[in-house]
């Protein structure tokens, strides 16, 4: 009898646990979405230190995955990895597709890797396509801006489930991060490693709090999005089309601010 009232209130207090973010997707069918990534780094936007040339504003390629609440690309406020490292400080993805790739193996948490072309200015459009599954519905990737000393845009464990059915598009504006693994201030700064590592944390128009810092501009509250991804939900008509470039509704971008 003792040992029968312990398994129950075991059973019981399992069963009052929270469960994870992705196990309350219901869908029965797999989802495809049309991701399009746009670059918003405009010099007119970001007017100080906007490098113009060796190597001129740009993006890197695209690298993302869809997956489970087990597996994480990056989180803010955590340590990179060293494949996120990699690929923020040089644009490496080896590394990185290396860990996917283990942890979809270990713990079966990761359902596709997908990357997108890069982007040869700081403004434009790239896009791919990646399929969500109903236990593996969140969406991370990361893209490096180019040229910085580890600093990227990116999103971390998007859930494109909502209950029984996917969304059927979403967007949401990027703003910069640091990996946390260099330590220089501007986007042309040399390599200078940070000993020890630092955690992922964004980048603001006031932290780091440096004159130096190329996206301090003191006098603004938040900073213009860098750049804004779009996800939109393809119909079984669409699927295997390639897709037509989103116009997306135009918002002001600019910086208002005097910068010596």
């Amino acid at each position: 009898k003792v040992i029968w009232t312990v398994l129950v209130t075991i059973l019981g207090y399992a069963s009052s646990l929270p469960v994870g973010e992705d196990a309350l997707c219901t869908a029965e069918e797999l989802a495809k979405y049309r991701i399009i990534f746009t670059g918003k780094w405009s010099q007119t936007a970001f007017p100080k230190q906007y490098p113009l040339y060796r190597p001129p504003a740009q993006w890197s390629s695209l690298l993302g995955v869809t997956h489970s609440s087990d597996y994480s690309m990056w989180k803010k406020n955590e340590y990179a990895s060293n494949g996120v490292r990699d690929f923020a400080e040089k644009g490496e993805a080896w590394a990185l597709m290396k860990e996917i790739e283990e942890a979809g193996e270990k713990i079966q948490s990761v359902h596709g890797i997908f990357s997108a072309p890069a982007i040869s200015s700081g403004t434009g459009q790239t896009s791919t396509e990646l399929e969500a599954h109903p236990r593996h519905p969140l969406v991370s990737f990361v893209v490096r801006i180019v040229p910085s000393p580890d600093w990227f845009v990116g999103i971390d464990s998007l859930n494109l489930c909502e209950g029984g059915h996917w969304m059927d598009e979403v967007s949401v504006d990027l703003f910069p991060y640091d990996a946390g693994t260099d330590s220089g201030f501007t986007f042309s700064s040399p390599n200078f490693a940070t000993i020890p590592q630092d955690t992922v944390t964004e980048i603001t128009c006031s932290s780091p709090s440096h004159p130096a810092n190329s996206f301090y501009y003191p006098k603004l509250k938040i900073l213009p999005p860098i750049a804004q991804v779009t996800m939109v939900k393809l119909k079984k008509s669409q699927l295997g089309l390639s897709a037509p470039f989103i116009n997306l509704p135009a918002k002001s971008n600019e910086i208002i601010d005097t910068v010596s």
